[in-house]
């Protein structure tokens, strides 16, 4: 096992015990109750199968009622601790470069027919070779991603889809808020690498890119295999030479066909890298391909002439996903243009590091338990998934604390390769050399309660699932001649 200098372990501490303490002034209401239900979800032994489990703790010295308490009438100054979040040490790939992933992970809430705020949140997995849309609180997470194969993310900021929430236009201010945290913050400044943003299918990468386009960011997203991108259109003397006749010149180039390899030109762009699970990875680029857009989606109450949205279009081809099976190839869009070979592969590269975020919403579902609570209201299920989220941070800063305390059939690791789950083993031992601000409890004996064999007359209000707000204007164009939904 490798030895931390101690020099490092002095400053993670501090570091760690700083973050405590801000963390405890982003508090308000229930401040104690609050932070001390953040150390139980990591002191706790095992998985969190119950929230009222986490009183049984030692590390949480009140009533199972201060608990709910807590969930249901507590107040954080988010705006604060996402301010807090920015600030903190970043990982960051080659040249210093901060990668950001985003991605949506449901809430499933089924069987609550109480709770308001709920989306029908399609999820895969839920039956065989099937997919399903159930109620659910959806979540969108901006987490900093790390070179190499690791399950770490530094998350900076997670928002609630509502009913009336467009997902695009939610992902967009959330991106550049935290962009412009980030900046405030000093983690990145002119002549610094701009930060890359890895999207997947589900995001409209083209419109983010335009609306984004003021920040120094680049978008890398993928995009479906059947899509029908535009080449760049032709120069005057190609045109003039395909079209003597004259006539207006063309806005977009051919049509570049991502399932007909005739309508691809010659890459502008191939590397060849050998990678250890997949074998040879080839990626072909080509410059300034871009959509043709129209007036509707998102696009719909533009004003004047649409854009030309250019970017580099990837296509990157694998041996193999398995020794059995053969990949299919995987198309991405970047939205800078002019590249060079390593930003074709750093592109290719932080995607498959995209998916590390998918580990910290699996460790967050199995481990620190974000799903289990039963909460009624859309507030409290916040609350709480903001808990779970500074749970995860303490976990990144005590990463250099933390020893090795395996179970016999598992293997030895280095103290940088400990996961999550590893490290927040012997958070208990950590937490005793931390700040620890929550008061002691003072305890005020049991509440009156409801008197007995009276019945709560109080019906809780139903609420419906879905879309609460409709544009009008698409609805009016479906199903006119000439429009393809």
């Amino acid at each position: 096992m490798s030895v931390v200098c101690p020099d490092v372990r002095r400053e993670a501490f501090a570091e760690a015990s700083r973050f405590r303490a801000e963390f405890y002034e982003c508090l308000a209401a229930r401040r104690d109750e609050m932070f001390e239900l953040a150390d139980a979800l990591l002191c706790v032994d095992g998985s969190v199968t119950s929230p009222v489990d986490l009183t049984m703790v030692p590390e949480h010295r009140r009533g199972h009622g201060a608990l709910y308490g807590a969930l249901n009438r507590g107040r954080t100054d988010v705006e604060r601790l996402r301010t807090l979040l920015a600030g903190l040490p970043l990982p960051r790939f080659e040249g210093g470069r901060l990668v950001l992933a985003v991605d949506v992970s449901p809430w499933l809430r089924s069987d609550a027919p109480c709770s308001a705020d709920r989306l029908f949140c399609h999820v895969y997995g839920r039956a065989k070779s099937a997919s399903q849309f159930i109620p659910g609180w959806p979540y969108s997470f901006v987490a900093v991603l790390e070179p190499g194969a690791t399950s770490w993310t530094s998350i900076l900021d997670v928002v609630r889809l509502g009913p009336e929430d467009d997902a695009t236009v939610v992902t967009a201010n959330q991106f550049r808020a935290v962009a412009e945290r980030l900046i405030s913050a000093g983690q990145w400044a002119p002549g610094d690498p701009d930060i890359t943003i890895v999207l997947d299918a589900g995001y409209d990468v083209t419109r983010l890119a335009w609306v984004l386009r003021d920040l120094p960011v680049e978008l890398v997203g993928r995009i479906r295999s059947d899509r029908v991108m535009r080449l760049p259109k032709p120069s005057l003397k190609e045109y003039t030479l395909a079209y003597p006749q004259g006539g207006r010149p063309p806005k977009h180039g051919k049509d570049f066909r991502f399932a007909k390899p005739e309508t691809w030109p010659e890459a502008a762009i191939t590397t060849v890298t050998d990678t250890t699970n997949y074998g040879k990875a080839e990626a072909q680029a080509w410059d300034r391909v871009h959509p043709r857009l129209t007036h509707r989606s998102a696009w719909l109450e533009h004003d004047g002439e649409l854009t030309v949205a250019e970017g580099t279009l990837v296509r990157l081809k694998v041996e193999h996903l398995s020794k059995e099976r053969e990949a299919p190839p995987v198309w991405l869009w970047s939205s800078k243009t002019g590249a060079a070979p390593e930003d074709v592969d750093l592109w290719w590269q932080v995607f498959l590091r995209r998916f590390d975020l998918e580990h910290t919403f699996r460790f967050g579902k199995q481990i620190l338990g974000w799903t289990t609570p039963k909460v009624r209201t859309p507030e409290a299920a916040d609350r709480w998934t903001w808990l779970v989220v500074v749970a995860h941070i303490q976990l990144r800063l005590a990463r250099p604390l933390a020893e090795d305390l395996r179970r016999p059939w598992e293997k030895p690791v280095t103290s940088d390769r400990l996961t999550p789950a590893r490290v927040r083993r012997g958070f208990r031992n950590i937490r005793a050399h931390l700040a620890c601000l929550a008061r002691v409890p003072k305890p005020r004996g049991a509440g009156p309660g409801r008197p007995s064999g009276a019945k709560n007359k109080h019906r809780a209000p139903r609420y419906d699932v879905g879309k609460t707000v409709k544009r009008p204007e698409i609805l009016k164009d479906i199903g006119k001649p000439g429009r393809s939904w």
